[in-house]
This record gives C-alpha cells, sequence and structure tokens, in this order.
C-alpha cells in the first residue's frame, strides 16, 4: 500500500473510532440516583443527609454515568462514595480517597463503607491531595465537595497538599474530556486559601483559579447550595450556621 493509501486508511481508522467513542458514549445509560438513595441497605445516617447534600441533583449537574471511574477526594466517611458505587454499577468504580492527616476526622465509616466487600467497585487509597494514587488519564469524574479549602488547613501543623500540584494531579488522573465536581463552603470575597485554615471556607474564584491553571475550563455553574442567609465570616462549624452553609458549584473539564 502506497504512503498516500496508507494514510488515507489510518485517518479513516481514527475517524470510526472517534465516532464508536462517541456513540458508546452517548448510549451510556443514565443513573437513576433517587432508586439509589432508596437502597435498602443504605445506612438511616446518611438519608438523614439527603436534603442538605442535594446528592441527585448534584449527580445529574455534573453528568454521572454508569460504568464511569470516578475519584471521590476526601471521601471521608463515605456519604457520597456509596452513592457514586452503587450508581455506577459494576462495570464502573471508584477510588475513596482520604488524606492521613484528616483520617480522625472518619470515624469507622471508611470500614462500614468497605467491610464484607459490601461495595465491590470501591478502592481505598490514603494519600495527601498532591501524591493521588491514580494513573494517568484513567478517571472519567473527580468529585471534591465541601472539601478544597483543606489545601488550606494544617492540621497539628501538617500540610495536606500544595493547592498547585492538588489541581494539577487532578487534572493529570483525568481522561481527556473528563469532569471535576467541585463544591464547598463559601468565603468571603477577597479570601485567600488560608480562609480554609480559620473559617473551614474557601472562595469559589481561588478554587477556579487552581483548576484553570491546572489546565482545566469552567463548564458549568449552579446555585443549587446557595443560601444567601449565610453572612460567609462565621465559621462552618459554628451552630449558626452549620448544616445551612452557602456552597458553590462548578463542574470543571479537561
Amino acid at each position: 500500500m502506497g504512503t498516500r493509501k496508507r494514510f488515507i486508511a489510518l485517518t479513516c481508522w481514527v475517524t470510526l473510532t472517534q465516532a464508536a467513542l462517541q456513540s458508546i458514549a452517548a448510549a451510556a445509560p443514565e443513573v437513576d440516583v433517587d432508586a439509589i438513595l432508596n437502597h435498602p441497605d443504605r445506612p438511616s445516617a446518611d438519608v438523614e443527609r439527603d436534603s442538605q447534600r442535594q446528592p441527585a441533583n448534584l449527580l445529574a449537574f455534573a453528568g454521572l454515568e454508569e460504568g464511569m471511574t470516578v475519584l471521590d477526594m476526601e471521601a471521608s466517611g463515605g456519604y457520597f462514595t456509596e452513592i457514586l458505587s452503587r450508581s455506577i454499577g459494576s462495570n464502573g468504580g471508584v477510588i475513596m480517597q482520604h488524606p492521613p492527616g484528616l483520617m480522625g476526622f472518619v470515624g469507622d465509616g471508611i470500614d462500614v463503607r468497605t467491610a464484607d466487600n459490601r461495595l465491590p467497585n470501591v478502592r481505598v487509597s490514603i494519600t495527601n491531595f498532591d501524591a493521588l494514587d491514580v494513573d494517568d488519564n484513567s478517571v472519567d469524574m473527580v468529585t471534591w465537595l465541601q472539601g478544597p479549602h483543606e489545601l488550606g488547613f494544617a492540621p497539628q501543623g501538617k500540610s495536606l497538599g500544595n493547592p498547585s500540584k492538588a489541581f494539577e494531579e487532578i487534572a493529570r488522573v483525568l481522561r481527556p474530556g473528563g469532569v471535576f465536581l467541585a463544591s464547598d463552603h463559601i468565603a468571603p470575597s477577597g479570601s485567600g486559601i488560608e480562609a480554609g485554615g480559620t473559617l473551614h471556607r474557601v472562595s469559589e474564584t481561588v478554587v477556579s483559579k487552581l483548576a484553570q491553571e491546572a489546565g482545566l475550563s469552567v463548564l458549568r455553574t449552579s446555585d443549587l447550595l446557595k443560601n444567601p442567609d449565610d453572612p460567609l465570616d462565621v465559621g462552618v462549624f459554628s451552630p449558626t450556621i452549620r448544616g445551612k452553609t452557602s456552597q458553590f458549584v462548578v463542574l470543571f473539564q479537561k
């Protein structure tokens, strides 16, 4: 076969491959998160948090599909990990990531979620945010919910990860076209990452800047978790605002 014919054949193969991938993606089953929330094995404490966390709406906003590979950053006790695990099904996988410096806040949550192979498509990864134990270009979606502010928090003086490096890691593990769903308690306008260490909040501007510097772009935003009555300058654990903070929601894409 001549050089020109080989080039044309290769071009046709690439075009057909791209079309096939797009067809497969378009055919991916939609996730019925509401059904997952009513699973009989779901802990009652999780159910009580649903109205506050809005999992069905958040994951619909992010475009979660069956068969995806999802990195659940700062999974903590696994509230979202369990929903993600059951939503994506046996053909998908969830990496339940949590930093070692925050293990004191987890309790027995990780063990409860994973005991006796209860969620067989979940892998636990205990790493700092800037040293993810995940292969390059291997993840369809990264979720970091109520968490990016931790980059300004250093429990017992120990960093949980360099902010810029952490976002570079998120970009590294995402497949081209993959998405990053970020939400957090909103910090006062003009505040920097240090607000994470005092108020346990961060501004959307700070997160978007870090994401864009890492090569991610804003796909869409949502006011789903906004609360106009939150003064923003009160720590999130204050009894006056706990569970009622105003939160930004942004979906980025690689």
